[in-house]
């Protein structure tokens, strides 16, 4: 099974790669099929399609892995990324792109089903450090993707599609023939109610002990949505950055992110324990954010950098702890559960963090800042409570 991991964090790279290799270059796309004169309701309208159909399919497709097996499922993912590459590389109109970006939010669940694959293959003792692998290499694709897309989109708008697709081709082939599968399918029929994306969401909310996992784990995504939505914005307005010193601070930034996912979960958790981490990595955002909050210079942004990576430590950590917490049956379905956290808080963030950032921008750019400190802040008590043992009997209905 070992032969494996470099399917699955290859798996996991391509997939950054393709979400990052868009953002330098699909305005212009958007611009050429729409001829529109502001193409940022287009690009708001893309982003929540994909988000919003993942939200609703990540639950169903991590449902059927924990009942059809992995390998399936990620194999008709690996297809629809192709598929959607394929769509964007040739569309000729809006609406096509469109139907492009759905396919791949409807299909896209290889991250979650490669989380599942790991806990799969992976003892208890190792399973932090993986999950920390798996985030690195995710880092690691949204360095290469906008550098990728920038540089190919010079040679053609339509380029960097067509390259996406050609290497999630090459993913899929490669997982067809190396990827073995972790979980044999179960026997009987597939409980067509279990394919309703909000029937996960309802057994979540019945679990006591899952309900702070995945609230923590959804603030980390929502957390998350304001740097696509405001670090550019920001660093112009608060220290004239122009678009090259965005892309470098936005490089160093998953440099520091990519070293400390793949270093440092496994032997934080083995010194600390999960429920320190996670409160350390909240830490260490934390005094990040503050800084960021009140810096005037931009040195100040790449210093603080090192530590606003480590702030990421927190989330394998908290994977390594809610994969204790469940029976292997729902793993996958639980993963989807996560996923579509993650779908529902770019559906939903985007559209509050940008209203706030507009709010302080003239008097105090760096405010927004404060908004995303405040919900790590909120986070604190529940990590402080969290139950990190295992439940005698792992959650299975």
């Amino acid at each position: 099974m070992q032969r494996a991991l470099p399917v699955i964090f290859a798996t996991v790279v391509l997939d950054a790669v393709g979400i990052g290799l868009i953002f330098p270059i699909l305005p212009a796309l958007l611009q050429e099929v729409t001829h529109a004169a502001s193409v940022a309701p287009y690009i708001g309208i893309l982003t929540a399609l994909y988000a919003l159909m993942q939200f609703m399919f990540a639950p169903v497709l991590g449902a059927l892995s924990d009942r059809l097996g992995r390998r399936p499922v990620l194999l008709v993912s690996l297809a629809g990324a192709a598929v959607n590459y394929l769509f964007l590389a040739f569309a000729p109109s809006l609406w096509m792109l469109l139907l492009g970006r759905a396919i791949a939010g409807v299909t896209s669940a290889n991250v979650s089903v490669a989380t599942a694959y790991i806990t799969d293959i992976s003892p208890e003792a190792t399973r932090a450090r993986r999950f920390g692998l798996l985030n690195a290499m995710f880092g690691a694709g949204f360095i290469i993707g906008p550098v990728l897309g920038g540089a190919l989109g010079d040679y053609g708008l339509r380029l960097p599609f067509m390259a996406a697709a050609v290497l999630n081709a090459g993913n899929l082939l490669l997982a067809l023939l190396m990827l073995p599968e972790s979980r044999p399918p179960t026997q009987g029929k597939i409980d067509l109610a279990a394919l309703n994306p909000l029937r996960p969401l309802r057994w979540v909310w019945s679990q006591k002990r899952l309900l702070p996992i995945a609230f923590i784990f959804f603030t980390f995504s929502a957390a998350g949505e304001v740097y696509g939505v405001c670090w550019a914005l920001w660093g112009r307005d608060a220290f004239g950055w122009n678009g090259l010193w965005i892309g470098l601070s936005l490089g160093a930034f998953g440099v520091c992110q990519a070293l400390a996912q793949a270093f440092l979960p496994g032997p934080a958790v083995k010194l600390l324990g999960e429920r320190a981490t996670i409160l350390g990595g909240v830490v260490c955002a934390g005094v990040a954010l503050l800084v960021m909050a009140f810096a005037t210079r931009s040195w100040m942004i790449f210093a603080i950098m090192p530590v606003f990576a480590l702030g990421g430590i927190g989330a394998p950590a908290l994977q390594s702890l809610a994969t204790r917490q469940v029976a292997d049956d729902r793993q996958g379905q639980f993963q989807g559960v996560l996923a579509s956290s993650v779908s529902l808080a770019s559906v939903l963030c985007p559209l509050v963090f940008s209203s706030i950032y507009f709010g302080v921008r003239a008097h105090w750019p760096g405010a927004v800042w404060l908004s995303v400190l405040v919900m790590y802040a909120a986070l604190v008590p529940l990590v402080l409570g969290l139950d990190i043992r295992a439940p005698a009997r792992k959650l299975a209905s």
